[in-house]
């Protein structure tokens, strides 16, 4: 606006009139404006998605088929002295219920509550946090969340393991499937080695059971602490060795001690077995039965 003054003009601007209005607003441009650019979401974007997923999922099909998954080995319920162990990426969550106050009857809290917060903490977060920084320095509560929940996995991961190893040192345990991969390599050194233009080796033969038809056998042993761990046939279970041929080893004195005192990973029985309800002579005649169990009677 101008107002004059003598023979000059002053010039005075109201707001900041400079810059002119703008009258039409911007609207940007539909995909369509991009013929061979851009594409709608739905379907076509989306038909897209779904086919590569598909082919994806049939390559994975057509590997399991091909190489399956290896499977464990049969459980034995009357071995009790395996310890087992879940998946590597369970171990966090197998440590945690180890704990006093996430077992027993607090088992609850450990298996639903704390898995459940940690769930809804993760859906809530882009609910929570909603700033448009991308910078995790300038997001200090999720940061410190993920920062926090990867320490407490990792180091829950690596107590269970370093227990899992003090335990098998501890018990003089090896795992089933490193003693089979031991015995495996121990056959091929000693004979060689196993290719294809070597013969087979002739299958072992197995001990039977000497005089099945005592009493020590089928009255005490049967009620004895031995058969949850090396069975009712005398064979072992893995680790635990079997007690066919146990008579070329030792006699009927030196088996009552290892029922007395124990020997290697196994603990001492006869406490076990007299509170069970065994004698002391049940004891003594199932130890001169054992010491009849040779290869060659």
């Amino acid at each position: 606006m101008a107002t004059p003054t003598g023979n000059a003009q002053t010039v005075v601007y109201v707001g900041d009139s400079r810059v002119a209005r703008p009258t039409k607003v911007h609207v940007p441009r539909d995909y369509m404006a991009y013929p061979g650019k851009s594409e709608t979401f739905i379907p076509n974007f989306l038909l897209k998605e779904w086919m590569v997923g598909s082919v994806v999922l049939v390559g994975f099909l057509v590997l399991v088929v091909m190489h399956p998954a290896p499977l464990g080995y049969p459980a034995d319920p009357t071995n009790s002295a395996f310890i087992p162990m879940p998946d590597w990426y369970f171990l966090f969550l197998y440590q945690l219920l180890k704990y006093p106050y996430l077992s027993e009857q607090f088992v609850v809290l450990g298996t639903v509550l704390i898995p459940g917060l940690a769930f809804t903490a993760l859906t809530l977060i882009p609910f929570l946090d909603r700033t448009p920084e991308r910078r995790f320095t300038k997001r200090p509560v999720p940061t410190m969340m993920m920062l926090l929940s990867l320490a407490a996995i990792v180091y829950l991961t690596w107590v269970s393991w370093d227990h899992y190893q003090h335990e098998l040192k501890a018990k003089n345990i090896i795992p089933e499937h490193i003693a089979r991969e031991q015995e495996m390599h121990a056959k091929k050194q000693a004979g060689g080695g196993t290719g294809g233009d070597q013969p087979e080796p002739a299958p072992v033969k197995v001990a039977a059971i000497v005089d099945a038809d005592d009493a020590a056998y089928k009255e005490v042993y049967m009620k004895a602490t031995c058969v949850q761990c090396h069975g009712a046939q005398l064979k072992g279970n893995g680790p635990i060795p079997g007690l066919l041929g146990i008579g070329d080893k030792y006699n009927a004195e030196q088996i009552m001690d290892i029922i007395r005192n124990g020997i290697g990973g196994m603990g001492a029985q006869y406490d076990a077995n007299i509170s069970m309800g065994l004698t002391d002579q049940n004891l003594e005649d199932l130890a001169a039965w054992l010491a009849k169990q040779k290869a060659t009677p």
